[in-house]
């Protein structure tokens, strides 16, 4: 009998130094078993020490590649990430609704790690009118959580209460993420009814490049493979942490992290 094939779309930019954006969301459905397909928004021009340019793409662009895909392919889950602007935000959901896409991940991606900003400013409106009602889970760092809610975030209470906005917007969950906090790395997971934070030791390494990407797209491919909400979030958790515990040097800036660590670590006990 033939394996089920789990399947999961990337609607993000791309990064040509391949740790973060449409890059990373490929590598870390691959490391899940999930076949990957994409839709670029984006094309930037960027390495470990930051970006350089970008390019985005129009609207029809990228609606046209979200009909190709899943007109043929198809998708159990999707994730966005960088979308640029309103007009792009504004295709994306259109075409969400018209392939009724369920298992939706919106990761709103908003600043790069060296401080470039991939979402122009009038697009925060949009994405929380437009894109937010459509998820099932929105995972924004602390900054992002910030630019949504128009609130400032200094602890756990107000992250929660941030959660809470953002599950007004309409989104089904949300996951507050702590990497900007001090202390453990927790992050604050709420379903509209519960609150669990998910905590995890602070690692002190410069290969972070891509965290925000691979934890939505670990997510991603959770839900595409059949688990609840809950525990694809506790998977891409674990999943993120010892990614990010195993990164190697790559580059002369901020490494990305490692996404085939466990592949890598069973061919190293063969030798």
């Amino acid at each position: 009998m033939m394996k089920t094939i789990y399947k999961a779309l990337t609607i993000a930019g791309s990064d040509s130094g391949a740790g973060a954006g449409i890059q990373a969301d490929l590598k870390t459905f691959a490391a899940f078993g999930v076949y990957g397909t994409s839709a670029i928004t984006a094309i930037t021009a960027q390495n470990t020490r930051g970006v350089t340019q970008i390019l985005e793409l129009s609207p029809e662009l990228v609606a046209s590649q979200i009909d190709a895909v899943l007109q043929d392919i198809g998708a159990d889950s999707a994730k966005t990430g960088m979308l640029a602007n309103s007009a792009i935000i504004r295709a994306v959901a259109e075409k969400i609704r018209e392939h009724r896409l369920t298992n939706i991940v919106v990761d709103p991606v908003m600043v790069a790690k060296g401080g470039d900003l991939l979402l122009r400013q009038e697009a925060v409106e949009t994405l929380r009118s437009r894109l937010i009602p459509l998820a099932s889970v929105v995972t924004p760092n602390l900054p992002e959580a910030e630019k949504l809610t128009a609130m400032e975030i200094r602890r756990s209470r107000e992250a929660r209460e941030a959660a809470r906005r953002i599950m007004l917007m309409g989104a089904r969950s949300v996951v507050i993420k702590g990497g900007h906090r001090r202390g453990p790395a927790t992050d604050i997971f709420y379903d509209g009814k519960n609150f669990r934070e998910l905590r995890a030791e602070r690692i002190r390494t410069r290969h972070t490049h891509g965290t925000g990407c691979t934890f939505s797209a670990a997510i991603a491919a959770g839900l595409a493979r059949g688990e609840n909400l809950e525990q694809a979030v506790i998977h891409a958790k674990r999943y993120i942490t010892e990614a990010i515990r195993r990164g190697f040097p790559v580059g002369s800036g901020q490494s990305p992290v490692h996404h085939f660590y466990h592949f890598w670590e069973k061919e190293l006990r063969k030798k």
